[in-house]
């Protein structure tokens, strides 16, 4: 298990379907140890502080198998494409559980929650349609907390520290349609982010209504 590429990204404005939008969606791999502290990856930035970034958004990882698998269906597709910080390397992401921790060159991550794209991940495939086909196939990459600070490279082997179970795995959470008892476990996992655990209590008082 190991880091293939480190990428970061500040933000562009473009036009799209006939508005200017700005985003930092385009990230480019960079070379040697990059710092990993606060809430981001030294030299990336997000345009839009309300929907991205932040503690339970710090560093986004993508696996290069499911860029393997994408690949099959949209041609070449490099490091940083879906907009991630750390592109990884034999980790099944989707079935990374929530409070996974990560040993990658000195700093500690945490698996905090999938990704739910949004339109500007179609801006940067120029396909409106693909966030939607993005979220149906199941491979949402994982977000990451920085729970100790340090640097991270290319080549960098990553060292899993399972959490304990009962846990949230990335892909259950990300599913279209969450099962009862996940979001039960949901409401009460405090490693899964609040947000997640408001629309789980949402999801089940509507459930015992019908």
């Amino acid at each position: 298990m190991r880091v293939v590429s480190v990428n970061v990204g500040v933000p562009r404005t473009v036009e799209w379907h006939g508005r200017e939008v700005t985003s930092a969606i385009w990230k480019q791999p960079v070379d040697g140890p990059v710092a990993v502290d606060g809430v981001n990856v030294h030299g990336d930035d997000q345009a839009d502080r309300r929907v991205h970034g932040g503690p339970d958004m710090a560093v986004y990882a993508y696996a290069a198998e499911d860029y393997a698998w994408w690949e099959r269906v949209e041609g070449p597709l490099g490091p940083g494409t879906f907009g991630e910080n750390l592109t990884t390397e034999g980790l099944d992401l989707t079935g990374a559980r929530i409070g996974d921790r990560w040993h990658v060159g000195t700093a500690v991550l945490e698996v905090a929650q999938p990704r739910r794209p949004c339109f500007k991940l179609g801006m940067r495939l120029g396909d409106e349609h693909f966030p939607g086909r993005f979220a149906a196939a199941g491979r949402p990459g994982a977000y990451l907390r920085i729970v100790r600070p340090g640097v991270v490279a290319a080549g960098d082997a990553v060292v899993v520290d399972p959490t304990a179970l009962p846990a949230v795995t990335v892909g259950a959470l990300a599913a279209d349609d969450v099962a009862d008892d996940v979001l039960r476990l949901v409401v009460d996992d405090e490693r899964v982010p609040e947000p997640w655990r408001r629309g789980a209590r949402r999801a089940l008082a509507r459930e015992k209504q019908r």
